[in-house]
């Protein structure tokens, strides 16, 4: 975490403007050239913030279709339009030995020829502070770049597909947000607590401990529902309404809490501001 966090930073976001901007154009013409219909989802939402984060990777651009294809053939193993076939044990190690493939091939450039991206980071990254600090090893090194890869674009473009779906489905929300656009970046709020991009992670007891009245033992798995936290009826009034004004939208947990909060929240913010302005 360390290691990639001065790529997220605002001040090396700002630099990010005015390719965001770029991809919000490139996004509307593509709309604009569809005739009155496209998948919003596949042809806009994807392909947006995967643009962002190979760039912020140092990646070229002609690798792009590439590692849009392998993301989502990793995420996608119960998605007919997405599965490379059967998602069995072996066929997900193909996909990974393809990331691996790809990745290795970066790494060896990227220490022979360093740049200021942070694939040249990652590449060079150490255990530690120091010159004497030992180098990531090699599954440490490609899980970084496929953590980086897909977590930095598969939960934005869900966000952006949600947050549009969300518009459509609740007209009244749509105009006053055209008639107030100063509401943007509390929208932007709301549509990240009402997607929710990460639904879950499974998390192991490490006491025995009780939770409101339920007993948990060392050991048991916990299911942890971002999803659940979000539409909480304790924290937001009526949270199946989708309300763009909502005073404390802001209290979404889309993003994680404490340590492990996500260290590209400020850019998913970002790219959705661009391109929902």
């Amino acid at each position: 975490r360390k290691l990639g966090l001065p790529q997220f930073k605002p001040a090396s976001l700002d630099g990010l403007q005015e390719r965001l901007a770029e991809l919000s154009d490139r996004a509307i013409a593509t709309m604009r050239a569809a005739g009155g219909q496209l998948d919003f989802s596949t042809d806009v939402a994807l392909p947006y913030p995967l643009h962002v984060i190979l760039k912020i990777l140092g990646l070229p651009e002609d690798d792009y279709q590439r590692m849009l294809q392998l993301t989502q053939q990793l995420f996608g193993g119960e998605d007919p339009d997405l599965q490379r076939e059967e998602m069995s044990p072996e066929a997900i190690g193909a996909i990974l030995m393809d990331f691996m493939a790809y990745f290795s091939g970066i790494t060896i450039d990227r220490r022979t020829n360093p740049t200021d991206d942070l694939a040249s980071l990652i590449a060079n990254g150490r255990l530690g502070d120091g010159p004497g600090a030992p180098p990531l090893g090699d599954l440490e090194t490609i899980g970084y770049y496929i953590i980086v890869a897909t977590a930095g674009h598969d939960t934005t473009s869900s966000a952006m597909a949600g947050g549009l779906r969300a518009l459509i489905e609740h007209p009244e929300q749509l105009r006053l947000l055209q008639e107030r656009p100063e509401l943007m970046n509390n929208a932007i709020e709301e549509i990240l607590r009402w997607t929710a991009p990460v639904r879950h992670f499974m998390r192991c007891a490490t006491v025995d401990t009780e939770l409101h009245g339920h007993a948990i033992a060392k050991g048991a798995f916990v299911y942890l529902s971002y999803k659940g936290a979000n539409l909480d009826p304790k924290l937001f009034e009526d949270p199946l309404r989708f309300d763009v004004e909502r005073a404390n939208a802001d209290r979404q947990i889309s993003f994680g809490f404490g340590k492990h909060f996500c260290m590209g929240a400020q850019l998913a913010r970002m790219e959705l501001r661009s391109l929902f302005n």
